[in-house]
Order: structure tokens, then C-alpha cells, then sequence
């Protein structure tokens, strides 16, 4: 495939992944990842900043679509309800096939790195969330308690979906942690 070709980011992340998967993320460089992908080095980083990034690029879009669903929540929406609805739409929405994302977590879980990176990633979410639902008028403890609890419940949610025999959708996984949560408390 030539370099001119369209999908220069998803070649490169199906590049990763497949070399990752067979070698292992330590031993993979960036130059055999652009490569693979039939690409230079150079569109590599045009694309993500390290070979990390492979797999959380895309994390600051999460965001963005779960503090605007909480911000554009119905005023009457109290912030759990808010915060469901969150991860409600972005598990329907927004996340790549089961199968993509069955092969990044079991990189993810082989690397220290990597899980250390991800839970980063999800306690940025949680204090983004946090801070929308302050901007709605809930409280700080109030805020902090919703949010860590969205994003525990997507957390459990999305193990369930990339482990389910039956590939059930992760919005069904969603549903469920999410009702759990709510008998929990």
C-alpha cells in the first residue's frame, strides 16, 4: 500500500497492534510500526506523539463527549444520572469493535507501562467529569463520588464486554454495571 494512500492513522494502530500482539510493545519500535503500516516515521508522528499513544489517542475525544453530555444534561438530571448518561452514550457510540479492543487490552494488561498510562487516563476523566458537574452547581465531594463512580462502573462494564463469550454490546455492559451501581448505593 503506498504512502499516499487514505487511513494513514488506522493502518498505523492495526500496524501497532499486530506487532505488539506478536512481539511484544517493548521489543516493537516506531520505525518497524511505520513500516508495517507501509508509511515513514515521520507520518507516524504526525499521528501520535509516542508508540503509547497508539492506544489512548482518541482519549481526549472521550472526554470532550462525556463532559458535553453532562454539561448538556437535563437540568433536572442529578450527576449520577448525569454521569450515566455519559457513559451510556459513549459505550453505544464512540468505542472501536471488540475485537480491536480486545487485542489493545491484552497489551495494555502485558505492559506495566501501559496500565499505569491507562489509569492516568481514567483519573483525567473522573476529575474532568468532576469539574462539569461542579459547573452544574454539585458540590465538590458530591461531584468527585459520581464521577470515580461512572467511571468504575465503566471500568467493570468494559472488562465484561471485552471477556463476554456471547460479544454482547458494551452499552448492554454499560446498562448493567451502571444498574448495579445504583442497587450498590
Amino acid at each position: 500500500m503506498g504512502r499516499w494512500e487514505p487511513n494513514a492513522q488506522s493502518r498505523l494502530r492495526q500496524a501497532a497492534m499486530d506487532l505488539y500482539a506478536s512481539r511484544g510493545f517493548e521489543r516493537t519500535t516506531v520505525a518497524e510500526i511505520a513500516e508495517k503500516a507501509g508509511l515513514t516515521e515521520r507520518t507516524f508522528f504526525r499521528h501520535f506523539a509516542d508508540k503509547r499513544e497508539v492506544f489512548f489517542a482518541g482519549s481526549e475525544r472521550l472526554r470532550e463527549l462525556l463532559v458535553a453530555t453532562v454539561t448538556d444534561a437535563p437540568v433536572e438530571a442529578g450527576p449520577a444520572q448525569a454521569v450515566a448518561a455519559a457513559f451510556e452514550s459513549v459505550a453505544a457510540d464512540y468505542f472501536p469493535p471488540v475485537a480491536f479492543s480486545r487485542q489493545r487490552q491484552s497489551v495494555i494488561d502485558a505492559n506495566i507501562s501501559l496500565q499505569e498510562r491507562e489509569l492516568v487516563k481514567l483519573h483525567a476523566v473522573a476529575a474532568e467529569l468532576a469539574a462539569a458537574l461542579q459547573r452544574r452547581g454539585v458540590s465538590e465531594l458530591r461531584a468527585a463520588i459520581a464521577a470515580e463512580s461512572g467511571v468504575a462502573a465503566f471500568k467493570v462494564a468494559f472488562s465484561r464486554w471485552i471477556n463476554d463469550p456471547d460479544d454482547r454490546e458494551l452499552s448492554t455492559h454499560m446498562r448493567e454495571a451502571l444498574a448495579e451501581l445504583r442497587r450498590a448505593a
